[in-house]
């Protein structure tokens, strides 16, 4: 039988899996073009970045100096400055983001839900820089009025006292946790959220009637069962504070030094990057400047990649599979 022969019905699907076939390809395209983007990215970091690795070695990670005059460079305050205050804000936001994912599922009226989870979800939408200027204007002035509580209690205790004593400046490495805090956490309310309402009902239906209260259901049944995909909402969130500029530039303090206190102004990666980058006039300065957006590429690369692992449980959860 030739074309002229065959009927409508046997040439539609002729028609469709062609079609079918072209989408794929051309999705396919678009998915490689955004791959070669980021492998291109990875590619110019590390040849811009390569006269530090020259000259520097990998002595750069660990070397605390930083002298744009002297041309010696180090990237260690900086990995310190972004390591902690991304810390603090994840030690701030976790348990509130636990918090408010568990009302929202397990406590809230109907009425109330969708609206509380709306407004939750728009402190993502705000820009940076509008953090950043309200943790200056706004928010630092009055933490340096609540630091010397600080240092008087925190800064009492032996050992970790010293991260809590230092004069009240409002400016610091705490100070750019707490803001970053409230930036990350409607990622992890919202994804903490979305898996807790994954649970199967039966689960917890049969948890209640063995006389579990709503805390020992939350504890012993959702969480265990979404345990993974809340862990890589934790970790998103900590992807997404790694990379904040404007906001921890503004309240971060700017200084190429370890600080001996989280009341102490800091820097981060991508504040140093932002204040400096201008100025970079010579070759090794600007080369190390790419090495610390090398870095943090690297480091920001590893926890979202892991998240993403962690988060690919939620198709699991979706098909009543524990996390």
């Amino acid at each position: 039988m030739n074309a002229s022969q065959q009927g409508p019905a046997t040439l539609a699907p002729r028609r469709r899996d062609t079609g079918d076939k072209r989408f794929a390809r051309l999705t396919g395209g678009f998915a490689l073009i955004v791959a070669a983007t980021l492998f291109a990215i990875l590619v110019a970091l590390v040849l811009e970045s390569w006269p530090v690795w020259r000259t520097f070695g990998p002595r750069f990670l660990w070397d605390s100096s930083w002298d744009a005059v002297a041309g010696r460079f180090g990237a260690l305050p900086f990995i310190y400055g972004t390591l902690v205050s991304s810390a603090i804000a994840l030690v701030l936001a976790t348990p509130v983001s636990f918090a408010i994912a568990v009302f929202l599922s397990e406590l809230s009226p109907r009425w109330l839900r969708q609206p509380l989870a709306t407004t939750i979800e728009l402190l993502a939408g705000i820009p940076s820089i509008v953090y950043g200027m309200w943790g200056l204007l706004v928010f630092a002035p009055w933490f340096a009025r609540f630091e010397p509580v600080l240092s008087a209690t925190l800064g009492q205790i032996p050992g970790i006292g010293t991260l809590f004593r230092g004069p009240p400046l409002g400016i610091g490495l705490l100070t750019a946790g707490v803001v970053l805090a409230v930036m990350i956490l409607p990622f992890i309310s919202s994804i903490m959220r979305d898996v807790f309402l994954l649970t199967p009902a039966a689960l917890k239906e049969s948890a209640y009637a063995l006389g579990a209260t709503r805390w020992e259901v939350v504890r012993r049944v959702v969480l265990p069962y979404t345990r993974s995909a809340v862990i890589g909402g934790i970790f998103l969130g900590l992807g997404r504070a790694l990379g904040e500029t404007m906001a921890v530039t503004f309240i971060i303090g700017n200084t190429n030094e370890i600080p001996p206190s989280l009341l102490l102004p800091g820097a981060s990666i991508a504040s140093v990057i932002a204040n400096e980058f201008t100025e970079a006039v010579t070759e090794l300065h600007r080369a190390s400047l790419l090495a610390l957006g090398l870095v943090l590429f690297l480091i920001t690369f590893v926890v979202l990649a892991l998240a993403k692992l962690l988060l690919l449980r939620l198709d699991g959860l979706a098909k009543g599979k524990p996390a």
